[in-house]
């Protein structure tokens, strides 16, 4: 049965993959290619794959340990971090990368995502929206692993990755993050209203019914999750998970054509 996809969202810092916390502390995890490894035997529909220390550090990608991640994962992966010119997307897509995940990048101009969508297409190019509610009301855009705020709201930001060519969008709620308390569906619905590309919901997850409410609530296209994957429940003890094919068809069923 061809359900949505439902995928993990991994993080990287220094070599290492780790969990964040409203974009913040960090838990590791554990070496990447063994994390790699766990969720290829579970057969996940995509893995997204985020280096917030390559953006950080301003470094740039890890060209080596992306195409050893590439080389191991079974699955479509998409990788994002610390990209800032064309080249490094094509040395990525090259080493057998699917798709890059652009954000910080695209802070003053989006030409480098109309850029990459010409040359490899839009379905290689993902759109990163990070999101974080204001103070008085409403959402800001954030950038820079939260830590810069572009002053427009995410559905204006949605609007602007449309328009510059990207294939879809990664919807991240920074307030939800590894905070396992269920996704933002009111910033999802703003999203997905403002825009055709499919959206991905990452944020909150705590519980693996959650993982149907963006879809079958909010009109996102994908949902992911990072905490939900990683830990054993609210206790936060390092387990690699994923639910049953089984399992996610019969929560999903009623929310496909």
């Amino acid at each position: 049965m061809l359900i949505p996809r439902i995928m993990p969202c991994l993080l990287l810092n220094r070599g290492a993959m780790v969990k964040t916390r409203r974009f913040g502390k960090q838990t590791y995890l554990g070496d990447p290619v063994n994390v790699i490894n766990l969720f290829n035997q579970f057969e996940v529909d995509e893995i997204a794959l985020l280096d917030i220390g390559a953006t950080a550090s301003g470094n740039g990608p890890d060209f080596d340990l992306i195409a050893t991640l590439a080389e191991e994962c079974w699955v479509p992966l998409a990788y994002g971090g610390g990209i800032t010119n064309l080249q490094q997307v094509e040395r990525i897509i090259r080493s057998g990368v699917e798709k890059v995940v652009l954000g910080s990048v695209l802070s003053g101009d989006l030409s480098l995502l109309s850029a990459a969508a010409r040359e490899f297409g839009a379905q290689a190019v993902v759109g990163s929206l990070d999101a974080k509610r204001s103070l008085f009301g409403g959402y800001d855009t954030k950038v820079r692993n939260g830590k810069h705020a572009l002053k427009i709201t995410p559905q204006e930001r949605a609007r602007q990755l449309t328009e510059a060519g990207a294939g879809e969008i990664l919807l991240q709620s920074i307030d939800r993050d590894g905070e396992m308390c269920g996704y933002d569906l009111d910033l999802i619905r703003q999203v997905t209203a403002a825009t055709s590309l499919p959206v991905i919901a990452c944020g909150g997850a705590g519980k693996r019914l959650d993982l149907s409410d963006p879809i079958k609530q909010a009109g996102a296209s994908a949902a992911a999750a990072g905490s939900l994957f990683v830990y054993s429940g609210t206790e936060r003890g390092v387990l690699i998970n994923f639910p049953p094919r089984e399992f996610l068809e019969n929560m999903l069923a009623r929310s496909t054509p």
